[in-house]
């Protein structure tokens, strides 16, 4: 997914509340609820540098405060069971049937704006089993004609046809993980410490330490002349490595839910003196825009909006023997819900940020009067009615409670998180 230019901007200070990773959980402290993100204490080495690096590279500008685009279709995450895997896969990029006999395919990706845009023109699908040692990825991809020129790790692999995927343990929108890889196998791995929309930056120097990958070609490469059948992956994500900008239980515990998605660049391609080339536009000679293929839809041409990805919800029980599949991912199949009050009310908050933040670009100014930003209360909405606004010194917080008592809140830089609602200053105050 091709990538904005970076803002050069530094750490505002509401983010530097935030401790850094390594932490699953907070060390609240007594009598006062948690800062955006929590109190956590540093983790790994690694992390602590590049992050503490990436906050350093511009000037201490705050939050970035430009309009923001809204996705245009509704909000309807994917959502897929991940079972336990029996055993671990084997990872050669092969698929075994019976390594992966526990997990359902989900469904077929389609065109990352959504239903009304031109449907994929290869299937793409995707599997996901989970153990004590790590996240498992499985995918085929459907290919014709197989290509890839970049051999360098940490390369811009979406500049050959790849296969990406997206992972935000705790879905709170920042400190996310993307790998990227093509059918060569080379790999690009790096942490967002924010989406690019509120600044970044993306730590590209940042290190899967442990990742396994494998890619199994179904045909030849870079030959024109045959047709291919396609390329599978395989990716074995560690725990450990995970566990460094989580936020949450790693690893996760039965019930848990992340936010995960996955996207397939396709660039359309000519022969020219029987090699493969990028087809151009006449007109410019520039190369056609890529396709972008994703599981979930984001509603725009743009992979680094966390709130629109898929679900992922862990079960510790692999699927019982001799059930078949309920349905491509088995979304909202064996008890578990496609969405939850929590995740709906972060929805909601999300699109007041959205509408603060273009407000704050037409205008100049946030706003702490509901009425302004025109949104109506969503059919069986349960919790605390209208979401509190208040503008800050940095920006701007809004923060609802839920029917079952939990308080969740949005800032500017378009972080939520959660908070024990103590009273109507608990998410104001931070």
């Amino acid at each position: 997914m091709s990538s904005q230019r970076l803002a050069r901007e530094g750490e505002s200070p509401w983010m530097r509340e935030k401790r850094g990773c390594g932490s699953s959980g907070s060390a609240q402290r007594p009598g006062r609820p948690p800062p955006a993100g929590g109190w956590r204490p540093w983790g790994g080495r690694q992390v602590r540098v590049l992050l503490a690096a990436a906050a350093c590279a511009g000037s201490a500008a705050a939050t970035t405060h430009g309009a923001v685009p809204e996705p245009q279709i509704p909000w309807s995450p994917r959502v897929y069971v991940c079972r336990a895997a029996s055993a671990a896969p084997q990872i050669d990029g092969r698929l075994a049937a019976g390594e992966w006999g526990d997990a359902e395919w989900t469904e077929a990706f389609v065109e990352i704006r959504g239903p009304t845009a031109p449907r994929p023109r290869h299937r793409t699908r995707v599997k996901m089993l989970w153990d004590a040692e790590a996240f498992y990825v499985a995918a085929q991809l459907e290919e014709p004609h197989l290509w890839a020129t970049l051999t360098r790790r940490d390369a811009v692999i979406y500049q050959d046809n790849d296969f990406e995927v997206f992972i935000d343990p705790d879905g709170d929108s920042h400190e996310y993980y993307e790998l990227e890889i093509n059918t060569l196998g080379t790999e690009w791995d790096l942490l967002l410490v924010r989406p690019y929309r509120d600044g970044g930056p993306a730590v590209h120097a940042w290190d899967i330490p442990g990742l396994r990958t494998a890619v199994d070609l179904q045909g030849t490469l870079n030959d024109p002349a045959d047709r291919d059948e396609g390329w599978s992956v395989e990716i074995a994500f560690p725990w450990e490595a995970l566990r460094e900008c989580a936020h949450t239980a790693v690893p996760p515990r039965g019930g848990d839910r992340w936010r995960v998605n996955f996207s397939r660049v396709q660039w359309s391609l000519d022969v020219v003196s029987g090699s493969y080339r990028k087809a151009t536009d006449p007109a410019t000679g520039d190369p056609l825009p890529e396709a972008n293929w994703v599981w979930s839809p984001q509603g725009l041409i743009n992979m680094h909006y966390p709130e629109m990805w898929g679900i992922v919800e862990f079960v510790n029980a692999p699927r019982a023997i001799g059930r078949e599949p309920t349905g491509p991912g088995a979304p909202g199949t064996d008890g578990v819900r496609a969405t939850t009050e929590e995740e709906r009310v972060a929805w909601l908050l999300r699109r007041i940020y959205y509408r603060q933040r273009n407000l704050r670009a037409r205008t100049g100014n946030y706003t702490a009067d509901w009425s302004v930003l025109a949104l109506a209360q969503p059919r069986g909405w349960a919790a605390a009615w209208p979401p509190r606004l208040a503008r800050t010194a940095h920006g701007f917080v809004s923060w609802v409670t839920t029917g079952e008592g939990r308080g969740i809140a949005i800032r500017t830089d378009g972080r939520v998180w959660r908070y024990e609602p103590w009273g109507d200053s608990a998410a104001r105050d931070r």
